[in-house]
Protein backbone atom coordinates (compact mmCIF):
# COMPACT_ATOMS: atom_id res chain seq x y z
CA UNK A 1 0.00 0.00 0.00
CA UNK A 2 2.66 2.52 1.02
CA UNK A 3 4.99 3.67 -1.74
CA UNK A 4 8.58 4.74 -1.12
CA UNK A 5 7.63 8.28 -2.12
CA UNK A 6 4.89 8.43 0.49
CA UNK A 7 7.32 7.12 3.09
CA UNK A 8 9.73 9.89 2.13
CA UNK A 9 6.94 12.47 2.45
CA UNK A 10 6.00 11.22 5.91
CA UNK A 11 9.63 11.34 7.05
CA UNK A 12 10.07 14.81 5.55
CA UNK A 13 7.01 16.07 7.43
CA UNK A 14 8.32 14.58 10.68
CA UNK A 15 11.75 16.16 10.19
CA UNK A 16 10.15 19.53 9.49
CA UNK A 17 7.88 19.28 12.56
CA UNK A 18 10.85 18.20 14.66
CA UNK A 19 12.78 21.27 13.54
CA UNK A 20 9.89 23.62 14.17
CA UNK A 21 9.43 22.23 17.68
CA UNK A 22 13.21 22.26 18.25
CA UNK A 23 12.91 18.74 19.57
CA UNK A 24 15.93 16.47 19.99
CA UNK A 25 14.05 13.46 21.38
CA UNK A 26 14.74 10.99 18.59
CA UNK A 27 12.83 8.07 20.11
CA UNK A 28 9.74 10.16 20.76
CA UNK A 29 9.73 11.67 17.26
CA UNK A 30 10.31 8.29 15.63
CA UNK A 31 7.38 6.85 17.58
CA UNK A 32 5.16 9.69 16.37
CA UNK A 33 6.32 9.11 12.77
CA UNK A 34 5.20 5.49 12.85
CA UNK A 35 1.99 6.49 14.62
CA UNK A 36 1.12 8.95 11.83
CA UNK A 37 1.79 6.25 9.23
CA UNK A 38 -0.42 3.79 11.11
CA UNK A 39 -3.15 6.42 11.14
CA UNK A 40 -3.12 6.36 7.35
CA UNK A 41 -4.16 2.71 7.44
CA UNK A 42 -7.08 3.72 9.68
CA UNK A 43 -8.20 6.07 6.91
CA UNK A 44 -8.01 3.18 4.45
CA UNK A 45 -10.18 1.05 6.72
CA UNK A 46 -12.85 3.66 7.37
CA UNK A 47 -13.14 4.48 3.66
CA UNK A 48 -13.67 0.79 2.92
CA UNK A 49 -16.18 0.62 5.77
CA UNK A 50 -17.94 3.64 4.25
CA UNK A 51 -18.97 1.48 1.28
CA UNK A 52 -20.39 -1.09 3.70
CA UNK A 53 -22.34 1.58 5.58
CA UNK A 54 -23.79 3.01 2.36
CA UNK A 55 -25.07 -0.47 1.45
CA UNK A 56 -26.60 -0.87 4.92
CA UNK A 57 -28.33 2.50 4.63
CA UNK A 58 -29.70 1.57 1.21
CA UNK A 59 -31.02 -1.69 2.64
CA UNK A 60 -32.66 0.17 5.51
CA UNK A 61 -34.19 2.62 3.01
CA UNK A 62 -35.78 -0.25 1.08
CA UNK A 63 -37.12 -1.89 4.25
CA UNK A 64 -38.77 1.32 5.43
CA UNK A 65 -40.24 1.99 1.99
CA UNK A 66 -41.83 -1.47 1.95
CA UNK A 67 -43.50 -0.79 5.31
CA UNK A 68 -45.15 2.45 4.22
CA UNK A 69 -48.90 2.45 4.78
CA UNK A 70 -49.50 3.57 1.20
CA UNK A 71 -46.48 1.93 -0.39
CA UNK A 72 -46.48 1.77 -4.18
CA UNK A 73 -46.09 -1.52 -6.02
CA UNK A 74 -42.50 -0.52 -6.79
CA UNK A 75 -41.83 0.11 -3.10
CA UNK A 76 -43.44 -3.17 -2.11
CA UNK A 77 -41.33 -5.09 -4.64
CA UNK A 78 -38.14 -3.04 -4.97
CA UNK A 79 -35.15 -3.67 -7.19
CA UNK A 80 -32.57 -5.06 -4.75
CA UNK A 81 -29.68 -5.00 -7.21
CA UNK A 82 -27.70 -2.40 -5.25
CA UNK A 83 -28.14 -3.93 -1.79
CA UNK A 84 -27.26 -7.34 -3.25
CA UNK A 85 -24.20 -6.01 -5.04
CA UNK A 86 -21.73 -8.87 -4.80
CA UNK A 87 -18.69 -6.69 -4.19
CA UNK A 88 -20.40 -4.74 -1.40
CA UNK A 89 -21.49 -7.98 0.25
CA UNK A 90 -17.93 -9.29 0.08
CA UNK A 91 -16.75 -6.19 1.92
CA UNK A 92 -19.56 -6.38 4.46
CA UNK A 93 -18.71 -9.99 5.27
CA UNK A 94 -14.94 -9.55 5.24
CA UNK A 95 -13.60 -10.88 8.54
CA UNK A 96 -10.40 -8.83 8.52
CA UNK A 97 -12.25 -5.57 7.90
CA UNK A 98 -14.73 -6.35 10.68
CA UNK A 99 -11.96 -7.31 13.10
CA UNK A 100 -9.80 -4.27 12.36
CA UNK A 101 -12.71 -1.84 12.61
CA UNK A 102 -13.76 -3.30 15.98
CA UNK A 103 -10.22 -3.64 17.34
CA UNK A 104 -9.32 -0.06 16.47
CA UNK A 105 -12.75 1.26 17.51
CA UNK A 106 -13.19 3.01 14.16
CA UNK A 107 -16.89 3.68 14.61
CA UNK A 108 -16.89 7.14 12.98
CA UNK A 109 -19.77 6.34 10.57
CA UNK A 110 -21.99 5.41 13.49
CA UNK A 111 -21.24 8.75 15.11
CA UNK A 112 -21.26 10.81 11.90
CA UNK A 113 -23.82 8.98 9.82
CA UNK A 114 -24.96 12.17 8.07
CA UNK A 115 -22.03 11.77 5.68
CA UNK A 116 -23.20 8.26 4.81
CA UNK A 117 -26.65 9.73 4.06
CA UNK A 118 -25.16 12.50 1.90
CA UNK A 119 -23.23 10.01 -0.20
CA UNK A 120 -26.16 7.61 -0.48
CA UNK A 121 -28.37 10.43 -1.78
CA UNK A 122 -25.69 11.50 -4.26
CA UNK A 123 -25.38 7.92 -5.49
CA UNK A 124 -29.15 7.35 -5.67
CA UNK A 125 -29.66 10.52 -7.72
CA UNK A 126 -26.81 9.85 -10.13
CA UNK A 127 -26.99 8.64 -13.72
CA UNK A 128 -24.59 5.86 -12.79
CA UNK A 129 -27.11 4.49 -10.32
CA UNK A 130 -30.01 4.95 -12.72
CA UNK A 131 -28.22 3.05 -15.48
CA UNK A 132 -27.11 0.31 -13.09
CA UNK A 133 -30.61 -0.15 -11.67
CA UNK A 134 -32.32 -0.17 -15.06
CA UNK A 135 -32.26 -3.99 -14.94
CA UNK A 136 -32.53 -6.55 -12.18
CA UNK A 137 -30.02 -8.97 -13.69
CA UNK A 138 -26.34 -8.56 -12.90
CA UNK A 139 -22.90 -10.17 -12.85
CA UNK A 140 -19.90 -9.84 -10.59
CA UNK A 141 -18.13 -7.78 -13.26
CA UNK A 142 -21.02 -5.35 -13.58
CA UNK A 143 -21.30 -5.07 -9.79
CA UNK A 144 -17.59 -4.40 -9.46
CA UNK A 145 -17.46 -1.87 -12.31
CA UNK A 146 -20.37 0.02 -10.79
CA UNK A 147 -18.74 0.27 -7.35
CA UNK A 148 -15.46 1.39 -8.95
CA UNK A 149 -17.33 4.08 -10.89
CA UNK A 150 -19.24 5.47 -7.91
CA UNK A 151 -16.12 5.44 -5.76
CA UNK A 152 -14.09 7.35 -8.35
CA UNK A 153 -16.80 9.75 -9.50
CA UNK A 154 -19.00 10.30 -6.43
CA UNK A 155 -17.32 9.24 -3.18
CA UNK A 156 -13.64 10.17 -3.63
CA UNK A 157 -14.27 13.71 -5.00
CA UNK A 158 -17.06 14.57 -2.53
CA UNK A 159 -16.28 17.97 -0.96
CA UNK A 160 -18.20 17.36 2.26
CA UNK A 161 -16.44 14.06 2.83
CA UNK A 162 -13.12 15.79 2.13
CA UNK A 163 -13.88 18.48 4.74
CA UNK A 164 -14.93 15.83 7.25
CA UNK A 165 -11.68 13.89 6.79
CA UNK A 166 -9.66 17.10 7.08
CA UNK A 167 -11.44 18.00 10.34
CA UNK A 168 -11.02 14.49 11.71
CA UNK A 169 -7.22 14.41 11.23
CA UNK A 170 -5.25 17.08 9.41
CA UNK A 171 -2.57 14.66 8.20
CA UNK A 172 -5.20 12.54 6.46
CA UNK A 173 -5.54 15.05 3.63
CA UNK A 174 -2.03 14.24 2.41
CA UNK A 175 -2.81 10.53 2.79
CA UNK A 176 -6.16 10.59 1.01
CA UNK A 177 -4.93 10.33 -2.62
CA UNK A 178 -2.81 7.26 -1.80
CA UNK A 179 -5.62 5.70 0.24
CA UNK A 180 -8.14 6.21 -2.57
CA UNK A 181 -5.70 4.75 -5.10
CA UNK A 182 -5.11 1.75 -2.83
CA UNK A 183 -8.83 1.15 -2.48
CA UNK A 184 -9.35 1.32 -6.24
CA UNK A 185 -6.49 -1.14 -6.79
CA UNK A 186 -7.88 -3.52 -4.19
CA UNK A 187 -11.41 -3.41 -5.61
CA UNK A 188 -10.12 -4.01 -9.13
CA UNK A 189 -8.25 -7.12 -7.98
CA UNK A 190 -11.26 -8.55 -6.15
CA UNK A 191 -12.66 -11.69 -7.77
CA UNK A 192 -15.96 -13.53 -7.56
CA UNK A 193 -14.05 -16.51 -6.15
CA UNK A 194 -13.04 -14.50 -3.07
CA UNK A 195 -14.85 -15.04 0.21
CA UNK A 196 -15.06 -13.44 3.64
CA UNK A 197 -11.43 -14.40 4.33
CA UNK A 198 -10.06 -12.26 1.50
CA UNK A 199 -6.92 -10.47 2.74
CA UNK A 200 -6.76 -6.69 2.75
CA UNK A 201 -3.62 -4.90 1.52
CA UNK A 202 -0.81 -4.50 4.05
CA UNK A 203 0.39 -1.07 5.15
CA UNK A 204 4.01 -1.82 4.22
CA UNK A 205 4.83 -3.81 1.10
CA UNK A 206 7.52 -5.69 3.03
CA UNK A 207 9.89 -5.41 5.98
CA UNK A 208 12.43 -3.57 3.80
CA UNK A 209 10.04 -0.65 3.41
CA UNK A 210 9.41 -0.47 7.15
CA UNK A 211 13.16 -0.57 7.81
CA UNK A 212 13.67 2.13 5.17
CA UNK A 213 11.24 4.38 7.05
CA UNK A 214 13.17 4.00 10.29
CA UNK A 215 16.61 4.22 8.68
CA UNK A 216 16.04 7.32 6.53
CA UNK A 217 14.54 9.14 9.54
CA UNK A 218 17.21 8.17 12.06
CA UNK A 219 20.20 8.56 9.75
CA UNK A 220 19.04 11.98 8.57
CA UNK A 221 18.56 13.20 12.14
CA UNK A 222 21.82 11.74 13.46
CA UNK A 223 23.83 13.24 10.59
CA UNK A 224 21.93 16.52 10.44
CA UNK A 225 24.88 18.70 11.48
CA UNK A 226 27.13 17.20 8.80
CA UNK A 227 24.44 17.56 6.13
CA UNK A 228 23.79 21.18 7.16
CA UNK A 229 27.48 21.95 6.52
CA UNK A 230 27.17 20.44 3.06
CA UNK A 231 24.23 22.73 2.30
CA UNK A 232 26.12 25.75 3.67
CA UNK A 233 29.16 24.94 1.54
CA UNK A 234 27.04 24.85 -1.61
CA UNK A 235 25.19 28.10 -0.81
CA UNK A 236 27.93 30.49 0.39
CA UNK A 237 26.18 33.59 -0.98
CA UNK A 238 22.81 32.76 0.50
CA UNK A 239 21.39 34.18 3.69
CA UNK A 240 20.74 30.94 5.61
CA UNK A 241 17.37 32.22 6.83
CA UNK A 242 16.26 32.51 3.21
CA UNK A 243 16.45 28.74 2.65
CA UNK A 244 13.06 27.25 3.49
CA UNK A 245 13.16 24.76 6.37
CA UNK A 246 11.22 22.27 4.27
CA UNK A 247 13.83 22.55 1.51
CA UNK A 248 16.58 21.89 4.04
CA UNK A 249 14.80 18.75 5.23
CA UNK A 250 14.42 17.53 1.64
CA UNK A 251 18.09 18.17 0.81
CA UNK A 252 19.28 16.47 3.99
CA UNK A 253 17.23 13.38 3.23
CA UNK A 254 18.61 13.27 -0.31
CA UNK A 255 22.21 13.59 0.92
CA UNK A 256 21.48 10.83 3.43
CA UNK A 257 20.32 8.55 0.59
CA UNK A 258 23.44 9.41 -1.42
CA UNK A 259 25.83 8.23 1.26
CA UNK A 260 23.87 5.88 3.56
CA UNK A 261 21.75 3.87 1.11
CA UNK A 262 24.01 2.14 -1.43
CA UNK A 263 21.17 0.29 -3.17
CA UNK A 264 19.28 3.46 -4.18
CA UNK A 265 20.60 5.05 -7.40
CA UNK A 266 21.47 8.76 -7.31
CA UNK A 267 19.05 9.54 -10.15
CA UNK A 268 16.20 7.87 -8.29
CA UNK A 269 16.94 9.90 -5.15
CA UNK A 270 17.13 13.21 -7.02
CA UNK A 271 13.96 12.56 -9.05
CA UNK A 272 11.98 11.49 -5.98
CA UNK A 273 12.88 14.56 -3.94
CA UNK A 274 12.33 16.96 -6.84
CA UNK A 275 8.81 15.59 -7.24
CA UNK A 276 8.21 15.96 -3.50
CA UNK A 277 9.52 19.54 -3.59
CA UNK A 278 7.18 20.41 -6.49
CA UNK A 279 4.21 19.20 -4.50
CA UNK A 280 5.04 20.36 -0.98
CA UNK A 281 7.44 23.31 -1.16
CA UNK A 282 7.63 26.68 -2.94
CA UNK A 283 7.32 27.07 -6.74
CA UNK A 284 11.08 27.67 -7.15
CA UNK A 285 12.22 25.08 -4.60
CA UNK A 286 12.66 22.22 -7.07
CA UNK A 287 15.07 24.29 -9.19
CA UNK A 288 17.08 25.31 -6.13
CA UNK A 289 17.14 21.77 -4.72
CA UNK A 290 18.09 20.29 -8.09
CA UNK A 291 21.08 22.65 -8.30
CA UNK A 292 22.31 21.75 -4.82
CA UNK A 293 21.87 17.99 -5.23
CA UNK A 294 23.50 18.03 -8.66
CA UNK A 295 26.59 19.76 -7.22
CA UNK A 296 26.79 17.41 -4.24
CA UNK A 297 26.30 14.23 -6.27
CA UNK A 298 29.00 15.23 -8.77
CA UNK A 299 31.40 16.15 -5.98
CA UNK A 300 30.74 12.86 -4.16
CA UNK A 301 31.28 10.92 -7.39
CA UNK A 302 34.60 12.65 -8.04
CA UNK A 303 35.97 12.13 -4.53
CA UNK A 304 34.75 8.52 -4.28
CA UNK A 305 32.25 9.19 -1.53
CA UNK A 306 29.44 7.44 -3.39
CA UNK A 307 29.33 3.65 -3.14
CA UNK A 308 26.26 2.50 -5.03
CA UNK A 309 25.52 -1.17 -5.70
CA UNK A 310 22.74 -3.05 -7.52
CA UNK A 311 19.83 -1.66 -9.45
CA UNK A 312 18.19 0.06 -6.46
CA UNK A 313 14.57 0.37 -5.45
CA UNK A 314 12.01 3.15 -5.64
Amino acid sequence: MLTRRHIRVKVMQSLYAMGQAQSDNLDKEEKFLFYSIDQMYDLFLINLQLLVEIRKLADDFLSKSQKKYLATSEEKNPNTKFVNNQLLLLLQNNTQLKTDIERKKLNCWELDDEYVKILWEDIRNSELYSDYMSTTMTSFKEDKDFILDIYKEIIAPNDKLYEYIEDKKLTWIDDLPLVNTSIIKMLRKTKSSHNEHMSLPKLYKDIDDKNFTKDIFRKTVLNSTEFTKEIDNKTPNWDKDRIAELDKAIIKMAICEFVKFPSIPVKVTINEYLEIAKEYSTPKSSIFINGILDKISKEYTENGKLHKVGRGLM
